[in-house]
């Protein structure tokens, strides 16, 4: 009941939960295909940060199609936001896909026009307020999108 999802990029208008009635276990999802520009989707909770320094982890399961490749990006508590180099890419078929977060080699991320930048080396994942994913990329209708189910986060609960 806490959880608060975000929106950001020019493109952020365009992000629908969809679903088809077949296949008939076809799950209800987020979907890029119709955004015109670069996206990002974040999830955070109203009343406390995540510790995501240690034997943390994030999973998700989704499809992606086209060139598509779904990146994980957070929001730490001073305002910093990182995007990972590890990614999620094409499947023909829903996939759960696991990221030990101690494996991941971040860069900074501009949100507002949600493009990657330089590397940061050893940021401290301490306080993370925001967490979220995003393909750099415009919607592509089916045939090049992202498509997200759900998402779980492994890490340590931080006051605000």
């Amino acid at each position: 009941k806490n959880l608060i999802m975000n929106l950001y990029g020019l493109g952020c208008d365009s992000i629908k939960k969809s679903h088809h009635n077949n296949p008939v276990d076809d799950p209800y999802y987020l979907w890029s295909g119709l955004c015109l520009n670069n996206w990002a989707v974040t999830l955070m909770d109203a009343k406390n940060c995540v510790n995501l320094n240690t034997n943390a982890k994030i999973l998700w399961r989704s499809k992606q199609s086209g060139f598509r490749n779904l990146h994980i990006i957070l929001k730490l508590a001073d305002g910093t936001w990182l995007i990972s180099d590890q990614c999620d890419g094409q499947s023909s078929d829903w996939r759960i896909r696991e990221f030990n977060l101690s494996d991941i080699r971040w860069y900074e991320l501009n949100i507002a026009s949600v493009a990657e930048g330089l590397p940061v080396d050893n940021p401290d994942l301490g306080r993370v307020s925001e967490i979220g994913f995003t393909d750099l990329m415009r919607g592509g209708q089916s045939k090049a999108c992202s498509r997200i189910d759900w998402i779980e986060v492994y890490g340590e609960a931080v006051p605000r």
